[in-house]
């Protein structure tokens, strides 16, 4: 017994240690990769609550009891009736307040509505849609067909930008599209 030196117990000790760190490491580990999940599902559900908004936009924009409605108008509308943007020097933004925005809630989107109401997309996470119009400019359209070409008939372009927020999120998500629309020219 006298011979012993204790090197038993310091080697049971150093394996306990690096166990120790081991399983602190990994559950570190496990703690960020949820985290980072959580916030790639967020993210997924802004995109679908921002491409949900564009999708609102060309349901209003075809919408026959709008566009026939006197009293009620399309986002496309809307946007020809506003200044036009300057791609130049203006860009579109989720947050400009000039800018008529167009919710999507969970009520989905009905015929002779104008979705103009705040609401949330989806409640789990709380997520926000909404969409901003703008008209770009009017130009001769483009294409093989000279009856377009030849005619009073002009392409009327408009850039549309869905957003989508989930509540606790410092950030929105965008996507953009643009259309082009026949109507007759201005001049």
């Amino acid at each position: 017994m006298k011979s012993q030196q204790g090197v038993v117990m310091v080697f049971a000790l150093l394996v306990l240690m690096s166990l120790t760190i081991l399983g602190v490491a990994s559950v570190s580990s496990g703690i960020l990769q949820t985290k980072m999940a959580a916030s790639l599902e967020r993210k997924s559900f802004a995109f679908d609550a921002a491409e949900a908004a564009l999708a609102g936009v060309v349901y209003e924009a075809e919408d026959e009891s709008l566009l026939s409605n006197p009293l009620k108008s399309d986002p496309l509308s809307e946007a020809r009736q506003s200044t036009a943007l300057d791609l130049a020097n203006d860009e579109l933004s989720c947050f400009d307040n000039d800018r008529t925005d167009r919710f999507i809630t969970n009520d989905g989107l009905t015929r002779g509505k104008m979705h103009t109401t705040q609401g949330d997309f989806r409640t789990n996470p709380v997520t926000a849609s909404w969409s901003k119009s703008v008209f770009v400019r009017e130009e001769a359209c483009r294409g093989s067909s000279n009856v377009i070409g030849g005619s009073n008939i002009s392409c009327h372009i408009f850039i549309v930008r869905g957003c989508g927020k989930t509540v606790g999120s410092n950030y929105a998500v965008a996507n953009t599209m643009s259309a082009a629309v026949f109507a007759p020219s201005s001049n």
